[in-house]
């Protein structure tokens, strides 16, 4: 007897295979222009034909589109040509890609943003944002959390785009990180001119990390160190590393200093007048989860920031 298939869909409303993007890759083995380049790599195709990819975002060179037919290449450069479609241009005021490979993708996240989603939130996070830009390329594609920042806090993440990044980052965490760095602005003037603070932190009922210098249930160990960069204004402009990395971490070890983070009204401290959380992750420095190749990012320290130390 003849098989049958049971539709879950109306009949016609069935999605189409993916049929990923016809891509050719030429590299230049002497310093030519692109348009010249591509019609000497591409003898098949009319003159007019070349100028329409250039035009509509269908050349790319070492990964970014071009559209000047003048543009310069070098020997070695990845000059790509999508025959299917544009090149899609990432560009979103809140998130901006420092790097990509077919691993990981490094971002700096604006303070405002979700890392992830929760139970009442889940698109417009630095997540969804970046899960719809990979599956743009390809449906099948994927993208896993590795770490999070809070909400209000800005500065540099990094996501995996499979599993065997997304295992090797977080499955030895300690080891791959090899510097995270973030940027503080505080109240009041810090004495000294570089200190640590430990303390076991925990959270309670209602989502508020707090301190303790005894183990107590379910407290985990963090130590954080900082070193003063600025002092003016009645604010103190700090440089933080993390030994550990918890939740609220640096936000509950200045509130221990007495010194809450500008902005940070949870943890005790006044209104601020850059209306915004004082902390911004400024160095990610790591091993590749695949390549092992060392991965170093920064970011300048957010400008708003020197208005509550006095300016630069």
């Amino acid at each position: 007897m003849p098989q049958y298939k049971s539709r879950s869909t109306k009949p016609g409303a069935e999605k189409a295979p993916f049929r990923p993007d016809v891509i050719e890759t030429y590299v230049p083995q002497e310093p030519c222009k692109l348009l010249e380049f591509l019609i000497q790599s591409m003898p098949q195709r009319k003159r007019t034909s070349i100028k329409e990819l250039l035009k509509h975002n269908q050349i790319a060179v070492n990964g970014v589109p071009v559209t000047q037919f003048d543009a310069e290449l070098n020997p070695g450069d990845k000059v790509q040509a999508n025959l299917t479609r544009e090149f899609r241009v990432f560009s979103h005021r809140r998130v901006k890609i420092d790097y990509e490979d077919d691993d990981i993708i490094v971002i700096e996240k604006g303070y405002g943003l979700l890392s992830m989603g929760t139970d009442k939130i889940k698109d417009g996070t630095a997540y969804s944002i970046l899960r719809d830009y990979v599956k743009w390329e390809d449906p099948r594609n994927k993208l896993f959390i590795v770490h999070r920042l809070d909400r209000d806090t800005s500065g540099l993440m990094m996501f995996a785009k499979n599993p065997k990044a997304k295992e090797a980052m977080q499955h030895n965490w300690n080891n791959m990180v090899l510097n995270r760095k973030y940027v503080t602005v505080v109240e009041g003037n810090v004495e000294q001119d570089s200190g640590v603070v430990k303390s076991y932190l925990v959270e309670n009922s209602q989502m508020e990390v707090y301190s303790s210098q005894e183990p107590v249930e379910g407290g985990e160990w963090a130590v954080t160190r900082y070193k003063v960069l600025k002092r003016g204004n009645g604010h103190t402009m700090l440089e933080v590393e993390l030994d550990t990395g918890r939740k609220n971490q640096i936000r509950v070890h200045m509130k221990d200093l007495g010194h809450p983070i500008a902005g940070d009204r949870k943890y005790g401290a006044r209104a601020s007048i850059i209306h915004r959380l004082a902390l911004h992750a400024q160095t990610l420095r790591f091993a590749h989860p695949v390549t092992r190749r060392d991965m170093n990012f920064t970011t300048p320290i957010p400008g708003s920031f020197f208005k509550l130390t006095g300016g630069k």
